[in-house]
């Protein structure tokens, strides 16, 4: 439960995180080491509101001043534990409370618990003076919050002037909702009759709440002895009640069961948020990366259909194609040898790459800027995506450059289109390795034929374009068609259009699925547990078997 992480900044992440705390808490400072020695003595925590008298009435049970008390506020800085002689060894040992170290004597620090022996107590219960719940110290009411949660029966100290405040009630309201054992102070109730008046309406609120069955003790306001205790005679009804209750073990074992089974209950009410806190956590997570998946496979479809529909064979990369079958040089390789060193003699003479050259970097750049438009335009998708979810838009806070393109796209695209290149020219080889005319022909056919495939893969029709495509070029594109198919055979012709086409496609796949994985890692490194919530439901069936023994 301590590793539970809610990572992605949803709704239900910042609730759930404050109830794990609250239920780790509440596991290692009462249920646990309650669970493990359930005759325990009895923890009895005295809070309530600054002022309200709750360090005089505990002097005031032992009869010695052993927490402070006075009027500057806020007065309990570090919590006080008054327990009898015999349960020293049971409270100063780290079992309830462990988080806070034990001192025995006064201490300012509040992360610790002074534990105090007082025979005057009854042995089996222990009093705990705890901060104050409204306190301006917020590490105070922290504090407060925690102590609370570790007692077997919160004491509730109010006073005549303050007790409709809002904060005591919303504290009851917790102890009510976790079962928690309660009992009320009433004090410094005005001897003027007020008590006529006060008595019937906090009764009625009690009620209100659900608490009309808790004990109530009413102390009258008077004046402190000089030790600045209480007279016996005031409080003589709560000390009786709480010494019946620590002598009886069976009185004792049902304030246990109360308020065990109550947290209990509390903790399977907690698991089911967890979880719930948690599927939120893993459909977000499903939810973006279903958004970069769309948006790059969008992207691999718009560069399937700028493959398939011909639109690359326009402009420049149509120019080129034109003046390579335009000048005859294809037909002469395929159906002649013709060396390099021609080919090499005539760029030097004119300066200029040789056709076949130019035609396949006009056909690298158009497929280039395919590419890289397509990666953009996803890119800028799964980050408009992302920015419309408050997870997304966390992450993408912490990562801005991933709307973008990785910087190094475009070399990482250049060196795609090389190696397709090389790849089909690869294939031609391969494919003619038993063909006498090609096998017996130079480099330069098979560059040339390996031009016609390349060409072959961005055309609408089944093979090499033909028609309004290459009107310029004449009847010599067709007529190299059917050298090809003369040399290979016409399934195979075809062949190897269909694999240089696949095998296009498979790299750029690749390519889009790099540049999605950016996105990925930045999800993968929110840490999204997507087990979390099996695991917490499996345990609030083993809270609910833990319920079941406790009620025996």
């Amino acid at each position: 439960m301590k590793a539970t992480r809610f990572t992605l900044p949803l709704p239900s992440a910042e609730r759930a995180a404050t109830v794990a705390a609250g239920m780790v808490g509440q596991l290692d400072d009462y249920l646990l080491p309650r669970l493990e020695r359930l005759d325990a003595p009895l923890l009895v925590v005295v809070g309530g509101s600054t002022g309200a008298g709750k360090s005089t009435l505990v002097n005031s049970l032992i009869r010695t001043p052993v927490s402070p008390a006075g009027v500057l506020r806020p007065t309990t800085r570090a919590p006080v534990l008054v327990c009898h002689p015999a349960d020293m060894s049971w409270f100063s040992r780290a079992n309830l409370l462990p988080t806070l170290t034990r001192t025995s004597g006064p201490s300012s620090d509040p992360r610790s618990l002074q534990v105090v022996s007082a025979p005057a107590l009854s042995p089996g219960l222990a009093l705990l003076d705890a901060p104050d719940i409204d306190s301006v110290v917020d590490a105070n009411r922290q504090l407060a919050g925690q102590l609370l949660a570790a007692a077997d029966l919160w004491l509730f100290v109010t006073t005549a002037a303050r007790y409709a405040d809002a904060v005591p009630w919303g504290m009851l309201r917790t102890a009510r909702n976790r079962g928690t054992a309660v009992a009320l102070v009433l004090d410094r109730v005005p001897g003027d009759g007020a008590a006529d008046e006060i008595g019937p309406h906090l009764t009625q609120m009690l009620r209100d709440h659900d608490l009309g069955g808790v004990p109530l003790f009413v102390l009258p306001e008077t004046r402190l002895d000089s030790q600045g205790l209480l007279a016996e005679a005031q409080i003589g009804p709560l000390q009786g009640w709480l010494g019946r209750l620590a002598r009886d073990a069976e009185a004792r074992a049902a304030v246990v069961r109360q308020t065990v089974g109550g947290a209990i209950d509390a903790l399977t009410v907690d698991v089911v948020i967890l979880a719930a806190a948690a599927e939120d956590q893993v459909a977000a997570a499903g939810a973006l990366a279903e958004a970069v998946h769309s948006s790059y496979r969008a992207a691999t479809e718009s560069v399937d259909h700028g493959i398939h529909d011909g639109a690359l064979l326009r402009g420049e990369v149509l120019a080129r194609w034109q003046e390579l079958v335009g000048t005859g040089d294809i037909m002469r390789a395929l159906q002649a040898r013709v060396g390099k060193l021609r080919d090499r003699a005539v760029a030097a003479i004119t300066g200029r790459p040789a056709p076949g050259e130019q035609f396949q970097e006009a056909l690298g750049s158009g497929l280039g800027m395919l590419l890289e438009g397509a990666a953009t335009d996803a890119a800028e998708r799964a980050g408009s995506a992302w920015r419309s979810h408050p997870a997304g838009a966390a992450l993408l806070e912490a990562a801005p450059e991933l709307v973008r393109p990785s910087s190094d796209l475009a070399a990482r695209i250049d060196r795609l289109i090389r190696d397709w290149q090389r790849s089909v020219l690869d294939l031609v080889r391969r494919e003619a390795g038993d063909k006498r005319v090609i096998a017996k022909a130079s480099a330069y056919a098979v560059n040339a034929t390996g031009l016609l495939v390349m060409i072959s893969v961005f055309a609408t029709t089944a093979f090499i374009p033909t028609g309004a495509e290459v009107v310029v070029a004449g009847g010599t594109t067709l007529a190299a068609q059917k050298v090809l198919e003369a040399i290979f055979g016409d399934q195979a012709v075809r062949s190897l259009a269909d694999r240089a086409r696949r095998e296009l496609e498979e790299r750029v796949a690749g390519l889009f699925d790099e540049e999605a994985g950016r996105f990925r890692s930045a999800l993968e490194g929110a840490g999204v547990d997507e087990e979390l919530s099996p695991r917490l439901r499996a345990l609030s069936v083993t809270i609910h078997h833990a319920r079941s023994e406790v009620d025996e």
